[in-house]
């Protein structure tokens, strides 16, 4: 089976995935539920139930595990370091006096 990265929405760690994410599989770093709707490729705040898949039913707990049939592990490793610096300077840019 394909080797895929995961990455957890609370803690932002990656792992490796030789399969599948089950109901009861939690983030070995911080514990959080590996199998919730924030871990999913669907998830969006910006869509109805927070879901890009139209089909998937209303979850009211978006950080607990879940049995969505739609569930596809998402997420994107975030550099927070690189983020802070790329925010200074553009502040920077922003507010540079001549």
């Amino acid at each position: 089976m394909a080797k895929s990265t995961f990455v957890c929405w609370s803690c932002r760690t990656a792992r490796e995935l030789d399969g599948r994410v089950n109901r009861g599989d939690a983030c070995p770093t911080c514990r959080a539920d590996m199998r919730s709707c924030k871990n999913c490729t669907f998830y969006d705040v910006t869509a109805h139930h927070d879901c890009r898949e139209p089909t998937a039913e209303w979850v009211a707990d978006k950080e607990r595990g879940n049995f969505c049939g739609y569930f596809e592990p998402g997420g994107k490793r975030i550099d927070a370091a690189a983020e802070v610096a790329s925010a200074k300077a553009k502040l920077d840019a922003l507010f540079k006096k001549n």
